[in-house]
Formats: structure tokens, C-alpha cells, sequence
């Protein structure tokens, strides 16, 4: 039997890591009525997870460049500050779902659709080390997008999105993870200075998300003492997952 193409496995491993995204819906299939508490709830579970995520990025960044990610972070600000005042323009529909709650929605896949690119890098590059070390990676990588699926249906769902959308919207946002993973393996010397920038850009965009939609909306229904309280233990809960994983 011939061996596939490195490349060929390559996709692959990007693939994998992209379908573990949808896992992160399957908590909400046991989850029927939703009303306004807990769309705050799930707001505040998003920002934990979304603010964990980013600590890591910019722990890992920095492993690679300070300035850079830094430089990353502030575009990833300016990316998202560009997307409100487009989407602010129309009238967006998603499904039955119209103004606020879609830009949101609309807003929270475009963020990490974007944040997706510097992971299928990393788990190109990672390919440069040997099958075993880009195992490990991929693995971290798939497993750490299970939470990132989930903050993405905790969003959505309480919209009135059904579980298996969500767990397609969440699939969808990462497939640049094994769109980017083979150019990355293909020209790996071309693509590790741009890393640093790519982590920085998604943990920029990512904080910046949580601090003007995401818990804006929580506290507006929901009593700052719990919303606080919530995305402090989920935040910390992300960081010790994470570290976990490395």
C-alpha cells in the first residue's frame, strides 16, 4: 500500500483538529429552554473561555517574539473595531435571528475563523520537529478546540441556533486549520516569523470581543457579582486546561 504524501497527512491532522471544534456544541443538546438569564450565562461562559484562550496565545506569542505579538494584538483590535462598523451597515439575518443578536453572532465566528489561521500554522510549522512532536501538537490543538467550539455555541444556541448548526458554525471556524496547516508544512521558513502575529491578532481580537459584546450583554440581565464570579472560574479553569495540555 503506498504511504500517503506528507502533505496529504498533513491536511489530515488539520482536519482532525477542526472537527473537534463541533464537540463543544454537544453539552447544549441537553439544554432546551433558553431564556435571558441564560444567555447571560452563556455569555459569561464565552468571555471565560475566549480570555482563558487568549492568555495562553500570549504566553505562546511571546515565546516567539514580544513586539510581535503585541503588534499582532493591536491589529487584532483594529480587525475587530473594522468588522462592527461593517456589520453596523446592514441589516444582517441569520435565520430567524435579526439586528444585535446577529451581528454578534456573526461577529463571535468571524473572530475566531480568524484566530483559526495562526493554529493551522502552528500545527504546519510543528511538522518541522518530526511526526512525534506534531502529533503532540495537533492533539493540544484539537482537544483546546473542544472549549472554543463550546464558547461559540454559547453564543449561537441561546439565539435560537439548533445544536447541530452550532456545532457546523464551530467546524466552519476552523477549517483554516488545515487550509493553512499544508502551506505552512509546504513553506514552513516562510510562515514561523508570521506566527507571533497570528497569536497576538487572535488573543487581541478575542479580549477585545469579551469587553465590548460579550459581557456588556451578560450584565445587562444578569447580577455582576454571578457574571463576575462565572467568567473568573471558567478563566481560570481554561488557563489550568491548558496548561494541562502542555
Amino acid at each position: 500500500m503506498q504511504t500517503p504524501d506528507p502533505w496529504v497527512i498533513v491536511g489530515l491532522y488539520g482536519l482532525i483538529t477542526a472537527l473537534a471544534t463541533g464537540l463543544g456544541a454537544i453539552p447544549f443538546a441537553f439544554v432546551r429552554n433558553v431564556s435571558p438569564r441564560a444567555v447571560a450565562v452563556s455569555n459569561a461562559l464565552a468571555a471565560g473561555l475566549m480570555l482563558g484562550a487568549s492568555f495562553g496565545l500570549v504566553a505562546e506569542g511571546t515565546a516567539h517574539g514580544s513586539w510581535q505579538t503585541l503588534l499582532g494584538a493591536v491589529i487584532g483590535v483594529g480587525f475587530i473595531l473594522v468588522t462592527q462598523r461593517a456589520l453596523e451597515g446592514h441589516d444582517l439575518e441569520i435565520g430567524s435571528v435579526r439586528g444585535a443578536d446577529a451581528r454578534q453572532m456573526a461577529l463571535m465566528v468571524i473572530v475566531m475563523t480568524v484566530h483559526s489561521f495562526s493554529e493551522g500554522v502552528a500545527v504546519g510549522v510543528s511538522f518541522g520537529g518530526g511526526v512525534t512532536l506534531a502529533t503532540v501538537i495537533t492533539v493540544a490543538i484539537a482537544v483546546h478546540n473542544i472549549p472554543e467550539g463550546l464558547a461559540i455555541s454559547a453564543v449561537l444556541r441561546p439565539r435560537g441556533v439548533s445544536v447541530w448548526k452550532c456545532a457546523g458554525w464551530s467546524i466552519f471556524s476552523s477549517l483554516p486549520q488545515p487550509l493553512m496547516a499544508v502551506p505552512a508544512f509546504l513553506f514552513v521558513e516562510v510562515f514561523r516569523p508570521a506566527l507571533p502575529y497570528g497569536i497576538g491578532f487572535a488573543a487581541g481580537a478575542m479580549v477585545f470581543m469579551v469587553l465590548v459584546e460579550l459581557l456588556p450583554e451578560a450584565y445587562e440581565t444578569e447580577r455582576k457579582p454571578a457574571v463576575a464570579l462565572l467568567v473568573s472560574l471558567t478563566l481560570v479553569g481554561m488557563v489550568l486546561f491548558q496548561r494541562a495540555l502542555g
